[in-house]
């Protein structure tokens, strides 16, 4: 029997079940938000208000393991740039971040495209505030080495795995489109990247869709191969995401600014000098270098503004989630994005 595909749950709901259970680490225990009826509501221009004392001021940081937010501030030296006190919470991928940023729990953290849609779904009070073009290996699908498959078309009837909600899960939609396959010619099953991982090398599913470093653990480490990436398939972003709690606390929208400012700083540094994010990056995380080595160059996302083209974007992701049944309705995107910090970037 086919497993069911990738089902939508309230983001909210579960964003306050996580932090009552204590999961997410490093996190204060505030569960402020604003409502749901209110998430449209544009905040306060982020550090464009009266001056802020920003070393008064704690931002509370998602991090994951695929962005390694904190270690790339680390590696490109910028840590010690910040001007205010950071709190890192630890996640395994961007979902249960941002369901924690709906909780009120974190202020703001970096994910794929996939993420945001479906905590917006439900009415959750985030906005993107930033974005970045992926680079077409930041995410794959892999197969076993010995593994019989070797196009796309061939995956109908076959076992997929990826990450409820993720970016793998809008390019493995793409994927299958591509080569005239629906999501029902398919099982997709549900697991998180560690197990995703361990059940492509023990033959429970036939192929992987994954993002860096995730990947390329699977091709370093046990062999696999890469079916594809997203070349073929047309852009894809990533995003910084904040809390709308957040982005109405003057002090903390100063801090969200500054923060987004030497992030970029900090993205930039590591697309200019792979082998030196490479290294850092193995030594923060304990991934052998065969493994952050070509990560960090499959992971080169470039800082971009937030324009109408990464706005339509995204709301290709909502359409084709809804479609698929995966959230509840289409519905627009843009109440979600806020570009008050568009003027970071060079014209």
């Amino acid at each position: 029997m086919k497993h069911s595909l990738f089902r939508y749950r309230p983001a909210i709901a579960l964003g306050a079940a996580l932090v009552a259970a204590g999961l997410v680490a490093g996190c204060s225990g505030s569960s402020s938000s604003t409502s749901a009826s209110s998430v449209s509501a544009a905040p306060q221009a982020a550090g464009q208000g009266s001056p802020v004392d920003l070393s008064t001021v704690t931002l509370t940081v998602g991090d994951q393991a695929g962005v390694g937010s904190q270690a790339l501030l680390a590696a490109a030296g910028l840590t010690d740039k910040l001007p205010f006190k950071v709190k890192w919470a630890n996640f395994n991928a961007g979902p249960v971040m941002l369901q924690a940023e709906a909780s009120g729990a974190v202020d703001i953290g970096s994910v794929g495209d996939a993420p945001p849609v479906f905590t917006a779904a439900g009415g959750a009070p985030i906005a993107v505030v930033s974005a970045t073009r992926n680079p077409a290996g930041y995410e794959a699908i892999v197969v076993p080495k010995n593994s019989p498959i070797t196009s796309v078309n061939q995956l109908r009837g076959k076992k997929i795995g990826g990450n409820q909600g993720s970016n793998t899960n809008y390019f493995t939609f793409q994927v299958l489109n591509q080569a005239g396959l629906k999501p029902s010619d398919v099982s997709l099953d549900y697991l998180a990247p560690a197990a995703g991982l361990a059940a492509l090398t023990n033959g429970s599913i036939d192929a992987w869709a994954a993002w860096s470093p995730y990947s390329e653990q699977a091709t370093a480490l046990h062999g696999a191969r890469v079916l594809t990436d997203t070349a073929p398939y047309g852009t894809h972003y990533s995003y910084n995401v904040a809390s709308r709690a957040a982005l109405t606390d003057p002090g903390k929208a100063a801090a969200i600014r500054e923060y987004v400012r030497l992030w970029n700083q900090a993205r930039l540094w590591a697309n200019e000098h792979p082998d030196q994010w490479a290294q850092y990056w193995s030594k923060a995380t304990g991934l052998p270098l065969s493994v952050t080595g070509p990560a960090a160059r499959n992971s080169a996302a470039v800082p971009v503004p937030i324009t109408k083209e990464v706005i339509d974007s995204e709301q290709k992701l909502v359409s084709t989630f809804a479609t698929n049944g995966l959230i509840p309705k289409d519905y627009d995107f843009s109440p979600y994005v806020y570009t008050g910090l568009n003027n970071l970037y060079s014209a």
